[in-house]
Order: structure tokens, then C-alpha cells, then sequence
């Protein structure tokens, strides 16, 4: 049975009533939050993009994953996940840098299904290259616009959600 129209407008009539909407603290705060992350995302990005280094924000983080990772690698699913992004988006990240000689991919020998993505010497070299002035970055517009107590808050708020959405 196809919901009518009328079945979908009382739907989300009801859900519309039963809605916890946001106060115009909350709603600024959200703005803000939302501002925010975006501008910091885009400045570090601008930064990586406009050095010497030919990083994108999003191939550093990766490179950054598979350097703290033994051997650095990882399974493709369990880089994904970690950096919240869909299969098909990480592997056309790992054919961009594959294809400049940062990363390889290897078949996983505990698992012949599985693939690894293995950081080499080179793309090591180019994270050391980078990080400085990531951190640098990371450093002005964050971590020294923040108090202590400020950045010990921040640490909690996004453990307490990122435990929520995980």
C-alpha cells in the first residue's frame, strides 16, 4: 500500500509536534559550531594548499593514520573508518596518492580479501615535510585562541560526542 498524501502530511505534522526545536541560544551556538569548523577546515586546507607540500587537508590526515599505524598500514575498511569516510571516497584518495608514489596498496596477508594501504618512504617524507606547518596551523587558529580550561572543555564536548556517534 502507497502512503497518500494526506498520510505523509499528517506524518510529519505529528513529528513537527513532537519536535524538541532549538532555543535562539542554541540555534546561535550551532551556527557558530557549524562556522567555525568550517572556517578552521578550509584555513588548513588553504595552508597545505598554497605551500610547497601538494597535500590536500583530507590526504595529510590520511598519511597522518598510516603513520602512527604499525608498519604503517592499515586495512582500507579499518582507514575509512577511522577517518569517517566512505569506501568509494577513500579509495579514489588512495589512487591520488598512489598515483604520486605516497601510498601503495598490498593484499592483506591475514586475509586474502582484504587490501592494505601501505604509506611508503616517499609519502612519509612528504607528511614530515608538511607537518610543521600543519601544526603551526593547528597551533594559531585553535589551540592559541583557547585557554587551558577552554581547550580541556573542548577535548571533553567532542569525546562525549564522538562517543555518541560512533
Amino acid at each position: 500500500m502507497t502512503p497518500t498524501s494526506e498520510d505523509t502530511a499528517e506524518a510529519t505534522s505529528e513529528h513537527q509536534a513532537h519536535t524538541r526545536w532549538l532555543d535562539a541560544d542554541e540555534q546561535r551556538i550551532w551556527r557558530l559550531y557549524l562556522e567555525a569548523t568550517q572556517l578552521l577546515s578550509r584555513r588548513l586546507g588553504q595552508e597545505l594548499d598554497e605551500s610547497e607540500h601538494d597535500l590536500s587537508l583530507a590526504d595529510y590526515e590520511l598519511l597522518v593514520r598510516l603513520s602512527e599505524s604499525p608498519d604503517r598500514s592499515l586495512r582500507m575498511s579499518d582507514l575509512a573508518d577511522d577517518l569517517v569516510h566512505s569506501r568509494s571516497r577513500l579509495t579514489h584518495a588512495i589512487s591520488r596518492l598512489e598515483a604520486r608514489g605516497l601510498v601503495e596498496r598490498r593484499a592483506c596477508p591475514e586475509d586474502r580479501r582484504g587490501v592494505l594501504a601501505v604509506m611508503t618512504p616517499a609519502g612519509f617524507a612528504a607528511l614530515e615535510a608538511a607537518a610543521p606547518l600543519h601544526v603551526a596551523g593547528v597551533r594559531e587558529h585553535l589551540f592559541d585562541r583557547l585557554s587551558p580550561k577552554d581547550v580541556a572543555a573542548l577535548g571533553r564536548i567532542c569525546a562525549t560526542l564522538a562517543e555518541h556517534l560512533r
